[in-house]
């Protein structure tokens, strides 16, 4: 089983973040189940994939009913970044009725999109073949969930790029409107950074390419480029780091609407990295879905 980062460190609120989603949901409290269901009632569920997928949130799923009952016991049958075939098992869930009535939305929704996300990065993973380029996620994230998200992308096999605007410069079109040029823009970003982060910059033109490699940009983004431009900037930096013997080789990320259709052109072309929003803003959610299977109805002796 591959490891992934805990949870936790990429989602130190995940306790508060689900209370959050379970208080939404419940309002004052499940009118439906406690007319229908009896508080003593026990029950046993299964939670189930109705389509091929990639699966992350379990330990998410496990905590939404844990932190709404603890007599609850959630017994996983897959683990995040498996794949599960259509009718497969995912969890065995036993416990007071109601409650696990009142948590099957929640649970659901977060594993739904959650696994939704990483089935749609591991297409793209896969999509890349034998080429270098790793698929990056990026800020199009959903208020509120963004460290859910970027968890879902690693178990799909990508990597979180920036999760905050104070851990990565990037220097934007908007930035370098704002600014007298590109090569100032990166001597700024350099004298001011802290210690250790690595500067980016967004060209959209080969001149601009030339003029951020030469103003000494760590990484430097192509947005918008034809999979033969972003060839001939790859080319063009493999020749000047040879000429200059450059050792710390500049890192060339490609972005722009890259589709599932194009991305092994792109892949082809020699990038590092590849940028994808759709990864987070646009994964569609899998299909999940929970089934009661037995519950121990309380008698009650008619006077």
């Amino acid at each position: 089983m591959k490891k992934h980062p805990s949870i936790q460190i990429l989602v130190p609120d995940l306790d508060e973040l689900i209370l959050r989603a379970l208080t939404e949901d419940l309002g004052s409290g499940d009118v439906t189940t406690r007319a229908v269901v009896h508080a003593s009632q026990k029950a046993r569920a299964r939670i189930i994939a109705r389509q091929e997928l990639i699966l992350c949130g379990l330990s998410v799923a496990r905590k939404v009913f844990r932190l709404h009952d603890d007599r609850v016991r959630f017994q996983a049958r897959a683990h995040d970044g498996g794949l599960v075939k259509a009718g497969g098992e995912i969890a065995i869930i036993n416990g007071p009725a109601r409650s696990l009535l009142e948590c099957e939305r929640v649970a659901l929704n977060f594993l739904q999109q959650l696994s939704g996300i990483a089935t749609l990065t591991r297409r793209y993973v896969k999509a890349v073949g034998r080429h270098k380029a790793r698929i990056l996620a990026t800020r199009k994230t959903h208020p509120g969930l963004r460290g859910l998200e970027k968890y879902a992308v690693v178990v799909g096999g990508g990597l979180p790029h920036r999760f905050r605007l104070d851990d990565g410069i990037l220097i934007k079109d908007n930035h370098l409107a704002l600014s007298e040029g590109i090569c100032e823009a990166i001597k700024g970003a350099k004298r001011g950074k802290p210690r250790g982060l690595k500067v980016e910059v967004e060209v959209n033109t080969l001149a601009e390419f030339k003029e951020a490699h030469s103003a000494g940009a760590d990484i430097i983004m192509l947005d918008n480029m034809s999979p033969a431009l972003m060839k001939k900037a790859v080319v063009l930096a493999r020749g000047i780091a040879t000429k200059v013997a450059r050792t710390d080789r500049v890192l060339i990320e490609a972005s722009g609407g890259i589709t599932l259709a194009d991305i092994k052109r792109v892949a082809e072309s020699g990038v590092d990295f590849i940028s994808v929003g759709a990864l987070t803003h646009s994964a569609p959610a899998v299909d999940i879905s929970m089934e009661v299977e037995t519950i121990h109805v309380r008698r009650v002796r008619r006077r």
